[in-house]
């Protein structure tokens, strides 16, 4: 359960410790969908930072500033230094808030991983902004793109105060997203992916706009191991369908095998779009998730 702030914690999401070793990580961007302007994600063209890269022969128009006089100087021909591009990569986070994300701490999981994100963003150098699906149509919480640590008090009460609620599906989330965002980067999706529709052209379009896929996959202990010793019937807290279910036979083993194969496809779908997925469960703590799963799939160094 979040408790209330106090003066010395910095937000209600995450202890001060955990910040603190957040703060010392940073995204690993593999595949560099970056904007072409200043910021710490090094890319090989010649670019305005201090990182010498290279050398290539002088072309007529070249900027003289950039000739090595020196080697003009031995050699009697100019060549132009050439430097690391250093670029700034965008970090937009979409916080999945529908009504099937309030169950078994699913976002309270969900806001706590789209902080972390935030401040290894903020920390080095990145555009943040936040957008919080809440699953009603027409009504999607943003927070617009900012930059640098002082906006880290305004990133936590903005994911303190996201609450859940409504039924529209996860790809209408991304769709709104996509028509508010601008910029090339990387895209932090956090869902339950329990939804109906395929998902297979939003994330098209993600990736078509210069977003790298970092998908989270939250489950709660209900969902990856239900208890079914007797007959139930099943609600649908956002459609309000419903589904008797029988404990005879073989029920478990086969949704087991069906779920496994859902977060297979998630992985596969993600994986030809150049992006990557992981599937968490809600109990999993924010350090084991952050320090020790996310360091060793190559997402956080």
């Amino acid at each position: 359960m979040e408790t209330a702030r106090t003066k010395s914690q910095m937000t209600t999401l995450l202890s001060n410790e955990v910040l603190a070793r957040v703060e010392r990580l940073c995204i690993n961007s593999r595949h560099r969908f970056t904007n072409r302007s200043r910021g710490e994600h090094l890319f090989g063209k010649g670019g305005s930072s201090n990182e010498f890269s290279d050398y290539r022969d002088y072309v007529e128009g070249d900027d003289i500033r950039y000739v090595d006089w020196n080697i003009f100087a031995r050699l009697q021909r100019p060549y132009m230094k050439l430097y690391h591009h250093e670029e700034e990569m965008h970090v937009v986070m979409l916080v999945d808030a529908s009504s099937s994300m309030i169950f078994e701490d699913k976002l309270l999981r969900a806001k706590q991983l789209a902080a972390c994100f935030a401040v290894m963003g903020l920390f080095n150098t990145e555009r943040v902004s936040v957008h919080a699906f809440t699953g009603i149509e027409g009504k999607m919480p943003i927070l617009p793109a900012c930059a640098g640590r002082g906006s880290m008090a305004k990133v936590f009460r903005f994911l303190e105060e996201i609450e859940g609620g409504g039924d529209a599906p996860l790809e209408t989330g991304i769709e709104t997203l996509l028509k508010r965002h601008r910029g090339r980067g990387v895209v932090v999706l956090l869902s339950d992916f329990l939804t109906y529709k395929d998902l297979k052209p939003a994330l098209n379009r993600l990736f078509s706009k210069g977003l790298e896929i970092f998908a989270v996959q939250i489950l709660g202990p209900t969902e990856t191991d239900p208890d079914i010793s007797q007959d139930l019937r099943l609600v649908d807290c956002e459609m309000g369908n419903t589904l008797d279910v029988s404990a005879i036979g073989d029920l478990m083993s086969i949704y087991q095998e069906y779920l496994l194969a859902y977060a297979r496809n998630l992985e596969l779908m993600c994986q030809q779009r150049s992006g990557s997925f992981v599937s968490i469960g809600s109990q999993d703590s924010i350090e084991h998730v952050m320090f020790d799963l996310l360091r060793r799939k190559g997402w956080v160094m």
